[in-house]
Order: C-alpha cells, then sequence, then structure tokens
C-alpha cells in the first residue's frame, strides 16, 4: 500500500495548506481500498482510478478549506453524503471535527460504517435517513456549525435539505461544478426564506486537472421558519421561488 505514488496527493495537499500524518495518509489508502472493493458489487462512484481519485474525490472533498475553516469541535452535517465525500476525507484530515453523514440509502450507510469502523475513527456517525426527517429529531434542527453537501440538486432544493441544520451564524456551503451566477440568482429568495445570506462564491480550479469548482459561501443569519423543510420530495419537485 505504502508503494504506491502519492506525489499528486501531496501536492494537491501543500497547494490546499493541508499537512497529514502517514498515518492520515495510509487511511485515505486504505479508504480507496474499501470504495473500490465495495465498488465491485454496489453503485458508489464512476470514478475509480487511482489519482482519479486523489484528485476528483479526496482533494475536492478537502477543498472546503477554501471556504470553511476547520476548528477542533466543530460539529458538520454532510447531507447526501453518498460514498463518504466530502464527509470522510475531513474526518481524516481533520480529526477534530464532529462530523454526521446523512444519506438515504441503507447499502451506502453499511458501506460508510464499514470504512469508519476500518480506519478506526471516533467522533463520525453515518445515519440513514433523508434530510427532511432527521431535521425532526431532538438536537438535529439548528445544531451544526457547517452543512455542506455535494448532492447534485439545484441551490434552492439543496438549501431546504440543509440549511435547517445549520445553527444561527453557522455556515452552509455546497459544492457546485463550473460558473454558479444563474443558479445563485434563482435561488436568492429560497435563501433569504430559510434564514441564509449569500457572501460569496469561491471559483478555483481542482489541482492537476481543467476542472472548475465553486463552493458557495452562506451564512446562517436567522432562524429557519419551522414549516421548513417541507414534506418529503416537495423541496425536489417544487423549490421555492
Amino acid at each position: 500500500m505504502s508503494e504506491r505514488d502519492l506525489t499528486v496527493f501531496r501536492n494537491g495537499l501543500e497547494a490546499l495548506g493541508i499537512e497529514l500524518s502517514r498515518e492520515q495518509e495510509g487511511q485515505f489508502l486504505q479508504y480507496y481500498d474499501l470504495l473500490t472493493e465495495w465498488n465491485s458489487f454496489m453503485n458508489l462512484t464512476a470514478i475509480t482510478e487511482f489519482e482519479e481519485v486523489l484528485r476528483k474525490h479526496f482533494l475536492d472533498s478537502l477543498a472546503l478549506v477554501k471556504g470553511w475553516k476547520p476548528e477542533a469541535g466543530k460539529k458538520v452535517i454532510d447531507v447526501g453524503t453518498g460514498a463518504g465525500f466530502p464527509g470522510i476525507p475531513l474526518k481524516i484530515a481533520f480529526p477534530e471535527l464532529e462530523i454526521t453523514l446523512l444519506d438515504s440509502l441503507n447499502k451506502r450507510v453499511k458501506f460508510l460504517n464499514e470504512v469508519i469502523e476500518r480506519l478506526g475513527l471516533t467522533g463520525i456517525r453515518a445515519v440513514h435517513g433523508r434530510a427532511e426527517e432527521l431535521v425532526k429529531q431532538a438536537g438535529e434542527r439548528e445544531g451544526y456549525d457547517l452543512a455542506v453537501s455535494r448532492a447534485v440538486a439545484n441551490l434552492s432544493t439543496l438549501s431546504e435539505y440543509c440549511l435547517p441544520y445549520v445553527k444561527v451564524g453557522g455556515m452552509f456551503l455546497p459544492y457546485k461544478s463550473g460558473k454558479v451566477e444563474q443558479e445563485l440568482e434563482d435561488a436568492k429568495k429560497a435563501v433569504s426564506v430559510l434564514g441564509g445570506k449569500c457572501l460569496e462564491t469561491v471559483y478555483f480550479t481542482l489541482e492537476g486537472t481543467d476542472m472548475e469548482r465553486s463552493l458557495i459561501r452562506i451564512e446562517k443569519v436567522k432562524h429557519t421558519p419551522k414549516q421548513y423543510p417541507r414534506k418529503a420530495g416537495l423541496p425536489g419537485k417544487s423549490p421555492i421561488q
């Protein structure tokens, strides 16, 4: 495992200002092995080549530091985490964060629990459920410093799923591809209604690729009205206009 060439990964980490121990690098390699092993019998990712995973999953997840500063004890929820991105890379690199991984597919949650156990991660949990439902449980609503999502959905819909989890003064940070000006304009009302305020969009090119990425920094400035999120399905079918 240690013979693999990590030059691409280390260069990307250096560009992000992140230092990892050999143990943490080993955890990323273990994660890669589990990802490809499980991907052979269930659909976790279309990206499986080693350097591609390093760039497009691991480094892309860690690029969150361009929009938010990880600090000890901060609580993060990763909504629609899928195979664990960005939540697990963030936990490996910043073990002092408290992380909740939320996904609606139980098979993926089983995979996430296997990763957590095999990597010996603590202060992280994988939850099977929908964003519209988990938020009703005690301690969940407005219980997080950061909500993050790499899920594919328009910003209005994602905001309705994620902003109810963020405490006032916290942040919602969705990952997007390319330019997002029009999507941001279309979502302004939804973000405001849900208690958010768009601060800025951080654009960057993924290290070693020509992939344009963006992080939208949305601050939670007031409480989300109790009627949000609406019942399952509505945020996607009928986004707040």
